[in-house]
Protein backbone atom coordinates (compact mmCIF):
# COMPACT_ATOMS: atom_id res chain seq x y z
CA UNK A 1 0.00 0.00 0.00
CA UNK A 2 2.40 2.41 1.04
CA UNK A 3 4.48 1.61 -2.16
CA UNK A 4 1.85 2.84 -4.41
CA UNK A 5 0.88 5.65 -2.29
CA UNK A 6 4.60 7.03 -3.44
CA UNK A 7 4.71 5.65 -6.72
CA UNK A 8 1.60 8.13 -6.67
CA UNK A 9 3.00 10.80 -5.14
CA UNK A 10 6.06 11.09 -7.79
CA UNK A 11 4.03 10.99 -10.57
CA UNK A 12 1.83 13.94 -8.85
CA UNK A 13 4.91 16.26 -8.75
CA UNK A 14 4.76 17.04 -12.59
CA UNK A 15 0.92 18.47 -12.08
CA UNK A 16 1.59 19.98 -8.33
CA UNK A 17 4.28 22.06 -10.22
CA UNK A 18 1.75 23.50 -12.78
CA UNK A 19 -0.52 23.51 -10.58
CA UNK A 20 2.12 25.82 -8.50
CA UNK A 21 3.07 28.40 -11.72
CA UNK A 22 -0.49 28.82 -12.78
CA UNK A 23 -3.54 27.04 -12.51
CA UNK A 24 -4.49 28.42 -16.28
CA UNK A 25 -1.07 27.74 -17.83
CA UNK A 26 -2.51 24.55 -19.92
CA UNK A 27 0.23 24.82 -22.63
CA UNK A 28 3.54 23.20 -22.70
CA UNK A 29 5.27 26.62 -24.16
CA UNK A 30 3.16 28.70 -21.19
CA UNK A 31 4.63 26.52 -18.52
CA UNK A 32 7.99 26.53 -20.34
CA UNK A 33 7.79 30.09 -20.15
CA UNK A 34 7.18 30.51 -16.53
CA UNK A 35 9.85 27.80 -15.88
CA UNK A 36 12.43 29.82 -17.76
CA UNK A 37 11.21 33.34 -16.04
CA UNK A 38 11.47 31.40 -12.53
CA UNK A 39 15.30 30.02 -13.29
CA UNK A 40 16.07 33.71 -14.44
CA UNK A 41 14.67 35.22 -11.36
CA UNK A 42 16.85 33.04 -9.04
CA UNK A 43 20.29 34.32 -8.01
CA UNK A 44 23.19 32.73 -9.40
CA UNK A 45 25.90 32.05 -6.24
CA UNK A 46 28.10 29.65 -8.48
CA UNK A 47 28.75 32.87 -10.84
CA UNK A 48 27.37 30.24 -13.56
CA UNK A 49 26.77 33.54 -16.12
CA UNK A 50 30.62 34.21 -15.60
CA UNK A 51 31.50 30.72 -16.10
CA UNK A 52 29.33 30.05 -19.09
CA UNK A 53 30.45 33.73 -20.56
CA UNK A 54 33.92 32.11 -20.68
CA UNK A 55 32.92 29.29 -22.72
CA UNK A 56 31.48 32.01 -25.10
CA UNK A 57 27.68 31.42 -23.96
CA UNK A 58 26.69 34.86 -22.24
CA UNK A 59 22.86 35.41 -23.67
CA UNK A 60 20.26 34.27 -20.76
CA UNK A 61 19.22 31.64 -22.77
CA UNK A 62 22.10 29.39 -22.45
CA UNK A 63 21.84 30.28 -18.85
CA UNK A 64 18.31 29.30 -18.28
CA UNK A 65 19.17 25.51 -20.33
CA UNK A 66 21.84 25.06 -18.22
CA UNK A 67 19.83 25.46 -14.90
CA UNK A 68 17.38 23.52 -16.44
CA UNK A 69 19.18 20.56 -17.34
CA UNK A 70 21.11 20.52 -14.29
CA UNK A 71 17.83 20.44 -12.15
CA UNK A 72 15.90 18.36 -14.82
CA UNK A 73 18.86 15.91 -14.76
CA UNK A 74 18.39 15.73 -10.78
CA UNK A 75 14.72 15.32 -10.56
CA UNK A 76 14.84 12.62 -13.02
CA UNK A 77 17.68 10.73 -11.50
CA UNK A 78 15.90 11.10 -7.85
CA UNK A 79 12.78 9.87 -8.92
CA UNK A 80 13.84 7.30 -10.59
CA UNK A 81 16.19 6.32 -8.00
CA UNK A 82 13.11 6.60 -5.38
CA UNK A 83 10.87 4.59 -7.15
CA UNK A 84 13.60 1.55 -7.84
CA UNK A 85 13.71 1.52 -3.99
CA UNK A 86 10.53 1.64 -2.87
CA UNK A 87 9.43 -0.75 -5.70
CA UNK A 88 12.15 -3.48 -4.60
CA UNK A 89 10.91 -3.36 -0.81
CA UNK A 90 13.17 -0.68 0.55
CA UNK A 91 12.29 1.39 3.83
CA UNK A 92 10.84 5.28 2.80
CA UNK A 93 13.85 6.11 5.18
CA UNK A 94 16.37 4.49 3.01
CA UNK A 95 14.52 5.74 -0.29
CA UNK A 96 14.87 8.86 0.69
CA UNK A 97 18.09 8.75 1.23
CA UNK A 98 19.66 7.07 -1.38
CA UNK A 99 17.21 9.21 -3.60
CA UNK A 100 18.52 12.76 -2.30
CA UNK A 101 22.38 11.97 -2.90
CA UNK A 102 21.24 10.55 -6.28
CA UNK A 103 19.92 13.97 -7.28
CA UNK A 104 22.94 16.06 -4.83
CA UNK A 105 25.47 14.00 -7.12
CA UNK A 106 23.98 14.60 -10.21
CA UNK A 107 23.81 18.31 -10.00
CA UNK A 108 27.56 18.42 -8.28
CA UNK A 109 28.71 16.34 -11.59
CA UNK A 110 27.15 18.74 -14.03
CA UNK A 111 28.22 21.62 -11.97
CA UNK A 112 31.38 19.58 -12.34
CA UNK A 113 31.35 18.85 -16.00
CA UNK A 114 31.38 23.05 -16.47
CA UNK A 115 34.40 23.41 -14.48
CA UNK A 116 36.52 20.41 -16.79
CA UNK A 117 35.20 22.36 -19.99
CA UNK A 118 36.47 25.76 -18.64
CA UNK A 119 40.02 24.47 -17.69
CA UNK A 120 39.61 22.75 -21.34
CA UNK A 121 38.97 25.71 -22.65
CA UNK A 122 41.97 27.54 -20.86
CA UNK A 123 44.49 24.81 -22.11
CA UNK A 124 43.96 25.16 -25.56
CA UNK A 125 43.77 28.93 -25.67
CA UNK A 126 46.81 28.90 -23.94
CA UNK A 127 48.38 26.59 -26.02
CA UNK A 128 47.29 28.27 -29.41
CA UNK A 129 49.09 31.46 -27.37
CA UNK A 130 51.94 31.53 -28.88
CA UNK A 131 51.28 30.89 -32.52
CA UNK A 132 48.80 33.77 -32.28
CA UNK A 133 50.98 35.85 -30.83
CA UNK A 134 53.48 35.71 -33.69
CA UNK A 135 51.35 35.53 -36.64
CA UNK A 136 50.16 38.40 -34.85
CA UNK A 137 53.65 39.97 -34.39
CA UNK A 138 54.12 39.37 -38.36
CA UNK A 139 51.14 40.92 -39.42
CA UNK A 140 51.86 44.33 -37.16
CA UNK A 141 55.48 44.14 -38.47
CA UNK A 142 54.07 44.25 -42.07
CA UNK A 143 52.37 47.36 -41.76
CA UNK A 144 49.11 46.16 -40.86
CA UNK A 145 47.09 47.69 -37.42
CA UNK A 146 46.68 45.72 -34.32
CA UNK A 147 42.77 45.29 -35.22
CA UNK A 148 43.05 44.40 -38.99
CA UNK A 149 45.83 41.79 -37.82
CA UNK A 150 43.58 40.72 -35.42
CA UNK A 151 40.82 40.26 -37.99
CA UNK A 152 43.20 38.31 -40.34
CA UNK A 153 43.73 36.05 -37.48
CA UNK A 154 40.15 35.38 -36.59
CA UNK A 155 39.48 35.01 -40.43
CA UNK A 156 42.13 32.80 -41.20
CA UNK A 157 42.56 30.77 -37.65
CA UNK A 158 40.65 28.11 -35.99
CA UNK A 159 40.88 28.12 -32.22
CA UNK A 160 39.36 29.41 -28.93
CA UNK A 161 42.34 32.38 -29.55
CA UNK A 162 41.09 33.23 -32.89
CA UNK A 163 37.38 33.17 -31.53
CA UNK A 164 38.12 35.50 -28.73
CA UNK A 165 39.31 38.02 -31.42
CA UNK A 166 36.36 38.15 -33.45
CA UNK A 167 34.56 38.75 -30.39
CA UNK A 168 36.54 41.53 -29.74
CA UNK A 169 36.59 42.85 -33.32
CA UNK A 170 32.65 42.51 -33.17
CA UNK A 171 32.40 44.58 -30.27
CA UNK A 172 34.61 46.95 -31.75
CA UNK A 173 32.32 47.13 -34.60
CA UNK A 174 29.57 48.43 -32.54
CA UNK A 175 31.26 51.52 -31.08
CA UNK A 176 33.37 50.61 -28.61
CA UNK A 177 37.15 51.39 -28.48
CA UNK A 178 39.60 48.99 -29.26
CA UNK A 179 40.87 49.06 -25.31
CA UNK A 180 37.82 48.30 -23.68
CA UNK A 181 37.16 45.23 -25.77
CA UNK A 182 40.51 43.90 -25.26
CA UNK A 183 40.51 44.71 -21.59
CA UNK A 184 37.07 42.56 -21.94
CA UNK A 185 38.66 39.48 -23.08
CA UNK A 186 41.06 39.69 -20.36
CA UNK A 187 38.30 39.36 -17.50
CA UNK A 188 36.69 36.67 -19.67
CA UNK A 189 39.74 34.60 -20.62
CA UNK A 190 40.89 33.76 -17.19
CA UNK A 191 44.28 33.51 -18.06
CA UNK A 192 47.12 34.84 -16.27
CA UNK A 193 49.04 34.67 -20.22
CA UNK A 194 46.53 35.87 -21.99
CA UNK A 195 45.60 38.97 -18.95
CA UNK A 196 49.57 39.91 -19.39
CA UNK A 197 49.46 40.03 -22.46
CA UNK A 198 46.27 42.60 -22.83
CA UNK A 199 48.14 44.82 -20.38
CA UNK A 200 51.06 45.13 -22.38
CA UNK A 201 49.14 45.58 -25.58
CA UNK A 202 46.68 48.11 -23.84
CA UNK A 203 49.80 50.21 -22.26
CA UNK A 204 51.55 49.75 -25.49
CA UNK A 205 49.63 51.61 -27.56
CA UNK A 206 48.34 54.07 -25.08
CA UNK A 207 51.42 55.26 -24.41
CA UNK A 208 52.87 55.10 -27.89
CA UNK A 209 55.83 52.32 -27.37
CA UNK A 210 57.14 49.90 -30.25
CA UNK A 211 54.07 46.98 -30.19
CA UNK A 212 56.95 45.37 -32.06
CA UNK A 213 59.32 44.94 -29.31
CA UNK A 214 56.38 44.00 -26.59
CA UNK A 215 54.84 41.51 -29.22
CA UNK A 216 58.04 39.92 -29.25
CA UNK A 217 58.76 39.57 -25.76
CA UNK A 218 55.88 38.32 -24.92
CA UNK A 219 56.33 35.60 -28.18
CA UNK A 220 59.50 34.68 -26.21
CA UNK A 221 57.79 34.61 -22.58
CA UNK A 222 54.80 32.64 -24.64
CA UNK A 223 57.24 30.00 -26.16
CA UNK A 224 59.36 29.21 -23.04
CA UNK A 225 56.33 29.32 -20.39
CA UNK A 226 54.71 26.69 -23.57
CA UNK A 227 58.10 24.38 -22.87
CA UNK A 228 57.98 24.41 -19.56
CA UNK A 229 54.46 22.89 -19.53
CA UNK A 230 55.62 20.04 -21.75
CA UNK A 231 58.52 19.23 -19.48
CA UNK A 232 56.19 19.60 -16.38
CA UNK A 233 54.13 17.23 -18.61
CA UNK A 234 56.46 14.74 -19.43
CA UNK A 235 57.88 14.68 -15.82
CA UNK A 236 53.76 13.67 -14.77
CA UNK A 237 53.73 11.15 -16.65
CA UNK A 238 57.42 9.55 -16.50
CA UNK A 239 56.03 9.69 -12.96
CA UNK A 240 52.89 8.13 -13.38
CA UNK A 241 54.92 5.42 -15.95
CA UNK A 242 56.78 4.12 -13.35
CA UNK A 243 53.99 2.96 -11.10
CA UNK A 244 53.26 0.03 -13.30
CA UNK A 245 57.05 -0.67 -13.51
CA UNK A 246 57.54 -0.91 -9.73
CA UNK A 247 54.30 -2.28 -8.50
CA UNK A 248 53.60 -4.90 -11.27
CA UNK A 249 56.42 -5.35 -13.94
CA UNK A 250 59.40 -5.51 -11.33
CA UNK A 251 57.57 -8.48 -8.75
CA UNK A 252 56.72 -10.28 -11.84
CA UNK A 253 60.43 -10.48 -13.09
CA UNK A 254 61.69 -11.19 -9.88
CA UNK A 255 59.26 -14.14 -9.57
CA UNK A 256 59.96 -15.78 -12.87
CA UNK A 257 64.18 -15.28 -11.73
CA UNK A 258 63.65 -16.58 -8.20
CA UNK A 259 60.88 -19.44 -9.48
CA UNK A 260 63.16 -22.05 -10.76
CA UNK A 261 65.84 -21.80 -7.91
CA UNK A 262 63.02 -22.17 -5.04
CA UNK A 263 61.65 -24.95 -6.69
CA UNK A 264 64.57 -27.17 -6.44
CA UNK A 265 65.24 -26.12 -3.29
CA UNK A 266 61.56 -27.70 -2.30
CA UNK A 267 62.78 -30.41 -4.07
CA UNK A 268 66.44 -30.94 -2.14
CA UNK A 269 64.51 -30.36 0.96
CA UNK A 270 61.94 -33.03 0.34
Amino acid sequence: MLTIIVISMLFAIPGAIIFTLDSDARPIKELEKQVTSRIARTRDKSDIHMRLEELGKSSEKDYENFRIRQYGYSGASLSMVMVFLVVTDHSLYIALTLASLTGLMIFVIINRELSSQIKIRRLKIEAEFPAVIEMLTLAIAAGETPLSAMLRIAESANGELSKEFANVIAVVRTGESLHSSLDAMGRRVKSVMIRRFIDAIVTATLRGAPLIEVLSRHAIEARANQRNLVMNAAGKAEISMMIPVVFLILPISILFALWPSLTNLNLFAS
